[in-house]
């Protein structure tokens, strides 16, 4: 069986080799003969597929660009001036210490400066961010810092409210416990009451 050459991946700054579909596929049946089933009774027999076929969709955010995202941007906002806000945005991700998911709603907010954006890519940015291996505080990092080297605006706001499912399904069994992280840049870290309009209107 011909194996298909593995290709360097970029990942947090360090180039790793990333493993072969075929290697893959072989690990997943190795997790499914380690938790004690059989991983060629007919139930299993394709799940190392739909198990690789999924992890390449769920973690497709480290084939993306953020930065390409919000790259496209106007100059002529007519005069506005106040924070434009996208509450709600669907947030599914996998921790990066069990590979367990979890899943909330983040809420973006920002101050134009001289750039705006087209509000889809906001959400896109989260979606990039999300779908890659981390702990929800890098979340939230990423997204503002994102956000702030490419739009120069006046101040950036992001929370995240998510159920960890490593925490609900494992350990303590918690199944009614979310958390929350916020990080405020420029006006809204300056602005106390500024911040607190944006998670009204995040909560409203």
């Amino acid at each position: 069986m011909s194996v298909t050459p593995a290709k360097p991946v970029l990942v947090s700054d360090a180039a790793v080799q990333r493993p072969s579909r075929e290697q893959a596929l072989e690990a997943v049946r190795t997790l499914i003969a380690w938790a004690g089933d059989n991983p060629d009774r007919p139930g299993l027999i394709d799940t190392p597929k739909r198990v690789v076929d999924a992890y390449g969709e769920w973690f497709d955010g480290y084939e993306a660009d953020a930065a390409k995202e919000l790259s496209r941007t106007f100059e002529d906002v007519t005069g506005y001036d106040d924070m434009v806000i996208l509450r709600e945005i669907e947030v599914e991700s996998h921790c990066e210490h069990h590979l367990a998911p979890f899943l909330g709603k983040a809420y973006v907010a920002y101050l134009p400066g001289e750039k705006v954006v087209g509000i889809s890519k906001l959400a896109r940015v989260v979606e990039i961010f999300a779908r890659r291996l981390q702990n929800q505080e890098t979340l939230t990092n990423d997204i503002i810092e994102a956000i702030e080297s490419q739009l120069q605006p006046k101040g950036v706001a992001v929370m995240i409210d998510a159920a960890h499912q490593c925490m609900t399904t494992r350990g303590v069994h918690h199944r009614h416990v979310s958390t929350v992280t916020t990080r405020f840049t420029g006006a809204f870290k300056s602005d106390p009451a500024l911040a607190e309009r944006f998670l009204k209107l995040a909560k409203g």
